[in-house]
């Protein structure tokens, strides 16, 4: 009788160590699609926080433009991206969800304007006739911006390479007839474009060109949207002569990831990281220069455990808290 315990009892210890051994079992990582401007990046670092400390997944990034990172959510190279802009994307989205390589999760952010055509305040002060993409057409506004490389056209800095409003600013500036009378700057990535306007703004100079609501220069400086004709789903899908549409921001997974980390799932369905929340971090990244991205990210957190403890679990807060008392820096956060 007593060996028939003894053997229970050793049966009874090896599935307790089976399931131990189990639940240790390393998770699989969650890439981020890295997109190349702040907003995409803060969010990206404090998920990335979220998901390595509270969840125990470990993280990492893959970096670069709209169009490539989202061919890379729909192949599986990554599976977060916590900016899709539509209608930007629109019909590369609809394909990939379509193909039910993608699905949306929630929203960042919040809606968000964009256009191709922005001055600076002080400029239109000025002129302030000048209000309207029509007048760009005109000598007198044209001259304002042209420089010895823009053969006598107005310099306007439009979007950087490789973003899906590269093409889509093109082709406003064609519809509209604006081909004869701007020369388009196409910016390496999204700080050369913003040194570019941060430069003008500094020296009062004026200046032309892409800006949307949620980039650092837009929440810090005062612009002006000259006029255009009022976005319609018509125009858009065909000339695109009209303003952009409001954006909405969303973010989006690779179907793969709905299976194996619900959780973190759950967590992006309560995300809350709105324009008024990233317009506190685009502040204090103007008074700390010398910050980075990650210095942003762990400074947010730190002064919002009311917000983000709100999206995650009991548990999960408990840990990012105690990781965040001991400065931890999760292990998929690039550097340098």
């Amino acid at each position: 009788m007593k060996a028939k315990f003894g053997v229970i009892a050793l049966m009874a210890s090896l599935v307790v160590a089976l399931a131990a051994t189990a639940c240790a079992q390393p998770k699989d990582p969650i890439i981020f699609s890295d997109l190349n401007w702040t907003s995409a990046q803060v969010q990206n670092r404090i998920a990335q926080y979220i998901v390595e400390e509270g969840y125990g997944y470990p993280t990492g990034v893959v970096f670069g433009a709209t169009l490539p990172l989202l061919n890379g959510l729909r192949n599986g190279d990554t599976h977060v991206t916590m900016e899709i802009w539509l209608p930007n994307q629109l019909e590369a989205w609809t394909e990939a969800v379509d193909n039910g390589e993608v699905e949306p999760i929630g929203e960042s952010l919040g809606m968000d304007w964009q256009s191709a055509f922005v001055i600076p305040a002080y400029l239109q002060q000025q002129y302030p006739d000048l209000d309207n993409i029509e007048d760009l057409k005109e000598d007198r506004f044209k001259e304002l911006f042209v420089t010895p490389e823009t053969g006598g056209k107005a310099r306007l800095v439009s979007c950087v390479i490789g973003w899906a409003c590269e093409e889509v600013n093109a082709q406003q500036i064609e519809s509209y007839g604006l081909s004869d009378h701007v020369h388009v700057l196409n910016p390496g990535d999204g700080a050369a474009a913003n040194a570019d306007l941060y430069g003008a703004y500094e020296k009062q100079e004026p200046w032309l060109g892409y800006q949307w609501g949620t980039n650092d220069p837009a929440l810090l400086l005062d612009l002006v949207r000259l006029e255009e004709p009022a976005f319609s789903a018509e125009c858009w899908a065909t000339t695109k002569a009209c303003a952009y549409e409001d954006a909405t921001i969303l973010i989006a997974m690779n179907t793969e990831l709905k299976d194996r980390a619900p959780e973190v799932i759950d967590m992006l369905g309560k995300w809350g990281f709105n324009i008024d929340r990233f317009s506190e971090v685009a502040a204090w990244q103007n008074e700390n220069s010398d910050a980075s991205i990650n210095d942003a990210a762990l400074w947010w957190l730190k002064q919002n455990q009311s917000v983000w403890s709100s999206w995650v679990t009991s548990d999960a807060a408990e840990a990012i808290q105690e990781a965040l008392d001991e400065n931890k820096t999760p292990e998929g956060w690039p550097t340098g």
